[in-house]
């Protein structure tokens, strides 16, 4: 049935091609995106005749340019996919700019198509396939006025609707079940030593992938499964430490950048080691199950980041509270229905890569965006979707880990920044652990912590701490080394809110990978109380770009984290090869104090109990916000946590103030000051050398 549906589809869609059915301009976009939709149909031929193994490594880079070419950055200024010509052709035939917004959202869904093709999934494609026919029918069989674009929007919003019980499950089932296994077999199966196996996952392949499978290719075995092994072993670490036990667990989730293959493959053995399968989730491709411009899964470099920040808010076009509701409803039958596969997931295991040339997003008028109705609902939905994920993929029983490293990107040290991020990633965690428990001794005595910037950077910040009750048993602080978050180190804990106040501030910052300039936060009792930053020419701009991407359109978020980072290794390595902006958060985040917005680090686990190396107990893992969750647990939590870093050269002071107001200095001049903290110091002084 599914086939004949297909067939018809692709029947009547090359027909449109060259029918004369509507009037210019519809017909130029009709006609363009059925001609891309046939490019479809012939490379969904290929993968399942076989012929796309066969194709040598120029015929498939061919292949892959040609889906990609219309939202490459030196063809999108004339692109459908673009929402600002999309609109400007329909303003300039003096049509509804709607009708614009509307067009460039359908091709942007039909080009989100492209990895279905190659895994095969003709369900998900024919319907797209038949909502493009439908769109163009109602135009088409108009026998006087058009159809109003509102009217479309309606199609639109009832095939989200309608749909939105298989998409759904979907996606989560590439994230819970190891039968999902379109990309775990690309790697098991493949030479992977022949850059040919990047292009059968249907991604855009850059110069990133090949640069990476080539120097994974010619690296020895041993050095892989020795990168492998630090990256499973964060892992069990994570459950070791975090007191939970990994026995309970059949499933780890993979995720990782294309290009990195041979380090995926050789982590396979490692987790099953520990009684894992491992499953592989595609990063989202559809409005439906795109995280905004972010991407979650295994993935290739984005073809145009601008294109991903114009679609990042594509949902604006159908999303209503009847909407948002029925997702729920999906998503909560989805997760019943694979209730023991969600039970039995362990949590991610993730890999990044760092180093693209820094995203400076342009903000178009045309593209669509979420209301402040609809921004409301989008943060219901995700309160409703995290607590039902912590329900039913248990909280308090799963863990993860993160590593990452740079890409070729990051220029033409590129090998040779990856062999000192390996170094990195590799310290001895035995003598941070040492180090930062000196730290930590001194920040236990303290009540407040004090932050100030120096030079350009204004930050003037009291963080308020956690009342110890028995400093001989317990601890404000965790000692954080090599295991959820990979390389060490950091000190981190869950600050007071109330007594929380300051300006923090750095004068650049790439948060999620999007530049902000000049960011400016203020905080009243350990809440957002205002903002700003300088991208745009406008407050207003600003302020929205601000709360779209940080506050994730929350109208506040609290103070969830105050932390230490210690890595001056990785400090060093950015600023000898100036690559300062391009260093993925993971690393930034410790080569300086940092603040992150958003849900404390123990969300979920508040209760679970977890002792620092020396024995202490740490106590600091709720704040006023997350103790709702036992009244009220829709108002304890808001499901994102973003990390903003003062790097050591802009920091005058952090001192440490203790209950009767007497000061210890921590860092004075960008410089530990704490008798046993020299060695910290030494890749700092050798930069002033």
């Amino acid at each position: 049935m599914i086939t004949e549906r297909y067939n018809l589809s692709i029947g009547r869609i090359r027909e449109i091609r060259t029918e004369q059915s509507v009037c210019e301009p519809f017909r130029a976009y009709f006609a363009k995106v059925a001609e891309f939709i046939v490019l479809l149909d012939e490379t969904y031929k290929s993968v399942a005749n076989g012929r796309l193994r066969a194709m040598n490594l120029n015929e498939l880079k061919e292949m892959n340019r040609r889906l990609y070419e219309d939202v490459l950055e030196e063809n999108y200024e004339k692109s459908y996919a673009n929402p600002a010509y999309a609109v400007a052709s329909m303003k300039e035939a003096g049509y509804d700019e709607r009708y614009g917004q509307i067009f460039s959202f359908l091709y942007t869904e039909i080009r989100g198509l492209i990895p279905y093709v190659f895994e095969q999934d003709l369900e998900v494609i024919t319907l797209f396939y038949e909502l493009f026919i439908e769109i163009y029918d109602q135009l088409a069989l108009a026998e006087e006025d058009l159809p109003e674009a509102e009217a479309l929007r309606d199609t639109v919003y009832w095939f989200e609707s309608d749909n939105c019980d298989i998409l759904v499950p979907k996606k989560l089932n590439e994230q819970l079940d190891p039968a999902c296994d379109f990309a775990r077999k690309i790697i098991e199966e493949c030479d992977l030593n022949d850059p040919k196996y990047l292009y059968y996952f249907g991604d855009y392949i850059s110069d990133n992938e090949l640069g990476l499978q080539k120097l994974f290719a010619k690296m020895p075995d041993a050095e892989i499964e020795s990168l492998a092994s630090v990256y499973t072993e964060g892992y069990r670490i994570g459950f070791v430490n975090g007191n939970k036990d990994l026995s309970k667990k059949e499933v780890a989730e993979v995720r990782f950048p294309l290009g990195l293959e041979k380090m995926v493959r050789a982590s396979l053995p490692l987790f099953a080691k520990m009684g894992l399968k491992v499953t592989m989730r595609r990063a989202g491709t559809l409005s439906l199950n795109r995280k905004g411009a972010y991407r979650i899964g295994y993935h290739g470099t984005s073809a145009n980041r601008q294109y991903d920040f114009d679609h990042k808010e594509d949902e604006a076009l159908y999303y209503d509270k009847d909407f948002v509701n029925r997702r729920i409803d999906v998503l909560k039958n989805a997760f019943e229905g694979s209730k023991s596969l969600a039970n039995h997931h362990a949590g991610p295991a993730v890999i990044e890569t760092f180093g693209d040339v820094p995203f400076d997003p342009e903000s178009k008028a045309e593209a669509l965006k979420l209301n402040e109705k609809q921004q409301k609902l989008a943060v219901s939905y995700a309160e409703e979707s995290g607590r039902l994920t912590n329900e039913y993929i248990i909280g308090e029983e799963r863990s993860f880990t993160i590593i990452s490293f740079p890409c070729p990107g990051i220029g033409k040290d590129f090998e040779e920044i990856f062999k000192e991020t390996v170094k990195v990633n590799t310290l001895d965690y035995k003598r941070y652990e040492h180090m930062q428990q000196i730290l930590i001794d001194t920040l236990d005595r303290a009540k407040f912590v004090h932050v100030l910037g120096k030079g350009k950077n204004h930050t003037d910040i009291t963080v308020a701490l956690y009342d110890l009750k028995d400093p001989a048993t317990e601890t404000i602080f965790e000692n954080c080394v090599a295991d959820v978050n990979i390389p060490v180190g950091e000190v981190f804990t869950s600050p007071k809110l109330t007594g929380t106040n300051g300006v923090l501030h750095v004068t650049q910052v790439y948060l999620d990978g999007l530049k902000y300039v000049d960011l400016s936060v203020t905080l009243k009792d350990g809440r957002v109380a205002d903002y700003s930053c300088a991208n745009f020419d406008t407050e207003e701009e600003n302020k929205k770009y601000f709360k779209d991407n940080v506050l994730y359109h929350h109208d506040f978020l609290p103070l969830g984290e105050f932390a230490i980072g210690t890595n001056t290794t990785a400090y060093k390595m950015a600023i000898t090869y100036d690559i300062q902006d391009r260093l993925d958060i993971l690393i930034a985040e410790k080569t300086g104090p940092h603040f992150a917005l958003g849900d404390t680090c123990y969300s979920y686990d508040e209760d679970l109990v977890t002792y620092n190396p020396d024995g202490k107990k740490i106590v600091a893992r709720d704040n006023e916000i997350t103790l709702n969750r036992k009244t009220d647990p829709k108002k304890a939590y808001f499901h994102c946590h973003t990390d903003i870093t003062i790097p050591y050269d802009e920091l005058a002071s952090i001192t440490a103030i203790g209950q009767d107001g007497a000061e210890t200095v921590i860092i004075e001049d960008g410089l530990f000051v704490l008798e046993g903290l020299e060695e910290l110091n030494r890749p700092l002084l050798a930069l002033r050398n």
